[in-house]
């Protein structure tokens, strides 16, 4: 009877355990509250830490504890939204996701692993016309710094300023062009993990290291992070992609 009794006992202790696995699984975390070792950039309430641009209009705003942007800021300078502190070598996690891809952007190269485009038999180069959005991450004060997000097929993660340059050698032009698409579909949340550390930098995108160990030739060795304005209309349209994006869980931990 003992035996019985203890298994029985440690039966429900086995159904316990693994039920509070799953319940742990299927709970979301809390948004915009750091996990161990990284503190949160976004506190969810208002854009305490951050500078809005001078004369936005309201454009950048808080919705539901998300940072909501809809690309039309009315700032006559700078109209990305830029966090007040410098930061030099850290991990920073972004959630983010686009809302929406209104503008059909009709010249979309299909990038090569080595960075360059794909180009036909007389070297025209390659494009597709995509509903497109254009955002990004810039790191430590510079736009040229910056971890893309979009909708091209290469995937987000990319660093477009330094992929294009010309006077680049080409392991760093391929180093900073993403390995793998990892992005999720239009509307649904995503999430960059970037790694930063001196003048190397790795980006691990929904869990997928798209950028491994890449060199940013010349990045300042601190300055602060940004999230990317881009976009404009002409008489009411689009005529760029625009930065129909929301961001939360904002997250940093600096290393030493």
């Amino acid at each position: 009877m003992r035996i019985v009794a203890a298994m029985g006992i440690a039966g429900i202790i086995l159904c316990a355990f693994a039920f509070s696995q799953i319940v742990s699984q299927l709970t979301p975390e809390n948004d915009n509250v750091a996990p161990p070792g990284f503190r949160a950039l976004f506190n969810g309430k208002d854009f305490t830490g951050w500078k809005v641009p001078e004369g936005d209009g309201g454009h950048w705003k808080i919705i539901d504890g998300v940072i909501d942007y809809d690309a039309e800021s009315q700032a006559k300078g700078d109209k990305s939204l830029w966090h007040t502190e410098s930061f030099k070598d850290f991990v920073l996690r972004v959630d983010w996701r686009i809302k929406e891809t209104p503008y059909i952007n009709p010249r979309v190269p299909y990038i090569l692993p080595d960075g360059t485009h794909a180009r036909d038999i007389y070297g025209k180069e390659l494009t597709l016309s995509l509903p497109d959005s254009d955002s990004g991450v810039y790191l430590r004060g510079d736009g040229r710094n910056q971890v893309n997000i979009w909708c091209w097929p290469i995937g987000s993660g990319e660093f477009y300023g330094i992929r294009m340059d010309q006077n680049m050698p080409p392991e760093v032009r391929a180093g900073v062009t993403p390995r793998h698409q990892a992005d999720k579909p239009v509307g649904q949340w995503n999430r960059f993990e970037i790694t930063l550390k001196g003048d190397r930098v790795t980006v691990v995108l929904n869990g997928i290291k798209v950028i491994d160990n890449a060199q940013l030739p010349g990045i300042a060795p601190t300055g602060p992070i940004a999230l990317q304005h881009h976009g404009g209309k002409s008489n009411g349209q689009w005529n760029s992609p625009p930065s129909l994006l929301q961001f939360k869980n904002i997250y940093i931990k600096e290393l030493k």
